[in-house]
């Protein structure tokens, strides 16, 4: 398959918001693609290399060849490429990528080069979300899409999914089952406003506290322990807490679903970054152990002792998850669908210093990959009235508007300091009508931003702050999205900045 097909694949999935299109688009690339092809063509379509990181960013392709008159490359070609550029480590190294750049890069037309470009430097932004490819796999393979989610859930990897349901059906989709030490992709929730509203929605549940610390799925077998980020990055070795927690209860084989998060004496959260920043050192782990031991506290249970869970209700696996593990490292939880009941529970996870509760269906599966609706999260959401600095051009679906916001707080100077960006919680309409706004008040470009008079105020609902040294101010919005513009307000009036130093230092 020639990767000129791929790319008018992607330009097709880039220049519509039908989602319907948009399956369609892949499923017709999938279709024309061969046995070896599939997983390359779901892989690429969803802006990843099937090598991971190879070592090639933006300085790497200043100086592109110029572009091949005719489209000769192949999907299997590129894979080819890519595989050499990735295995080259040591000395020689950087002469053997650049070498292998320049020859693929020189059989490339002009549109293959930007697709390209923007696949290596992890700018391929599409709209070909997991949900849509799933569906799409489903469709060029004829396979209901239960079947195939399902695979994908339990292995964690679309693209084999994909190549063995083309080149086998629904029968060879029978080979993927779950494994203990190798992760799947965890289940995620839905946001509610408040308590009434998720429990309206889960019906019978048991809520528990929500942590704000680092999530993590443990795998134990015959005594080995794997520990996985959310992002399935393999964090053992950084865990020795962990690891002792699995191996001393007696257990042959499991996979649980947790956090871990570090606690004061008092047991109360110590601020979320010095738990992010002990999470993510991998030298000096004992020492570090000891300043800042971490806790681990478990919400789930996928397998136990040989036996499957994920299709089990929640009520079944977190008692399967209780009589495996001691009282010590449950999440606190409360089963009760009385709503004066679930909000005692959220109150005094706040008061214990915590970010909220989960609430979750007492009868769902997990469904991995998936926001599922069974797992609503309600948080404490702090709002800040912010001014808008300046704005990104969408891709995908908002093509054509400005989507991602910089924010900024007034300082005392009288101008402004950037405190963070955000494209959520934005309608169509909304789109629409910032984009005409923003353009009127536009004073300069530079590359996807345009740089606004700051003069529109937004309300901006926010999980917290963290310290960080990419803005001026030396903090940054965690988890920001627009609750609504403020047309009562003028930018003098919006949140100060040492509003916003008060917010931190009062949660730290």
């Amino acid at each position: 398959m020639l990767l000129d097909r791929l790319v008018a694949a992607s330009q097709k999935v880039a220049s519509t918001r039908s989602r319907i299109a948009k399956r369609d688009a892949i499923a017709a690339a999938l279709r024309a693609a061969g046995p070896d092809e599939a997983r390359l063509v779901v892989s690429y379509l969803s802006g990843e290399l099937p090598q991971g990181s190879i070592g090639v960013g933006p300085r790497s392709l200043r100086d592109l060849p110029p572009p091949a008159t005719e489209a000769r490359l192949t999907l299997l070609e590129l894979d080819g490429a890519l595989s050499r550029i990735a295995a080259a480590v040591g000395s020689g190294s950087r002469g053997v990528r650049a070498s292998e750049l320049e020859r693929l890069f020189g059989r490339a037309t002009s549109a293959e080069q930007t697709f390209l470009v923007a696949l290596l430097v992890g700018e391929l932004r599409q709209g070909a979300l997991a949900g849509v490819m799933t569906e799409a796999v489903a469709a060029a393979a004829d396979i209901p899409v239960a079947a195939v989610r399902r695979a994908a859930m339990v292995s964690g990897d679309l693209a084999a999914v994909a190549s063995a349901a083309l080149a086998g059906g629904p029968e060879a989709l029978g080979a993927f089952s779950l494994r203990v030490l190798t992760p799947l992709q965890p289940m995620l929730a839905q946001r509610a406003d408040d308590v009434e509203a998720a429990l309206n929605r889960a019906g019978d549940a048991v809520v528990e506290w929500k942590l704000d610390g680092a999530r993590v799925q443990v795998h134990l077998l015959d005594g080995e322990v794997r520990a996985f980020t959310r992002n399935l990055a393999d964090v053992t070795d950084r865990l020795p807490e962990v690891v002792e927690v699995l191996r001393s209860g007696g257990i042959r084989s499991a996979i649980v679903d947790g956090e871990v998060i570090a606690l004061h004496d008092d047991g109360h959260p110590r601020p979320f970054q010095v738990t992010m920043s002990r999470f993510g050192s991998s030298r000096g782990v004992d020492v570090l152990r000891s300043q800042v031991p971490l806790s681990l506290f478990l919400f789930d249970c996928l397998h136990l002792d040989g036996e499957d869970l994920i299709d089990r209700p929640t009520r079944e696996r977190i008692a399967a998850l209780e009589s495996a593990f001691s009282p010590e490292v449950m999440v606190p939880r409360v089963w009760t669908s009385d709503p004066a009941a679930a909000r005692r529970v959220f109150d005094d996870a706040l008061r214990r210093g915590h970010e909220g509760v989960m609430v979750k269906a007492a009868g769902a599966p997990y469904e991995a990959g998936r926001r599922g609706a069974a797992w609503i999260k309600v948080k404490r959401a702090v709002t800040l009235d912010l001014v808008v600095l300046a704005a990104e051009w969408g891709h995908g679906r908002r093509r054509g508007w400005l989507s991602n916001l910089h924010l900024g707080a007034r300082d005392a100077d009288g101008g402004f300091v950037m405190l963070g960006k955000t494209f959520k919680g934005m309608t169509d309409e909304v789109l629409e009508w910032q984009t005409e706004e923003l353009l009127r008040r536009e004073t300069r470009r530079d590359g996807i931003v345009v740089y606004v008079r700051p003069e529109l105020v937004v309300e901006v609902a926010f999980d917290g702050l963290q310290s960080s040294t990419r803005y001026p101010a030396g903090l940054a919005l965690r988890f920001a999205r627009i609750k609504g513009y403020r047309p009562d307000k003028s930018a003098g009036e919006a949140d100060t900045i040492e509003t916003v130093r008060a917010l931190h230092e009062g949660a730290a």
